[in-house]
């Protein structure tokens, strides 16, 4: 239990660093010809678009495992009340 909440201070610690601005090659030619033609609006623009695409997927997927860690639980809980309903109704025979 505590392995995960250390994975996850972790991760938030690393969406908060300051070197979240990386850019590709490709990105960072286009921000630097429009940051010398004077608009440097596009390049905070694009590195908001840049983390909006790296967060996303990882959200999906805790979203989902969330949802089957939780539903797993609460099967586990009702198959051991099925269980304990056999129990009573055997031992009744």
């Amino acid at each position: 239990m505590k392995n995960w909440k250390t994975w996850f201070v972790f991760v938030i610690l690393l969406a908060v660093g300051p070197d979240l601005m990386a850019q590709c090659a490709m990105c960072r030619g286009t921000v630097e010809s429009t940051v010398s033609n004077g608009r440097s609006v596009v390049a905070s623009e694009l590195n908001v678009g840049i983390l909006y695409l790296l967060v996303i997927p990882y959200l999906l997927v805790a979203s989902i495992g969330y949802l089957w860690y939780r539903n797993s639980r609460l099967e586990h809980g009702k198959r051991l009340e099925i269980a304990g309903r056999v129990r009573r109704a055997l031992s009744q025979v």
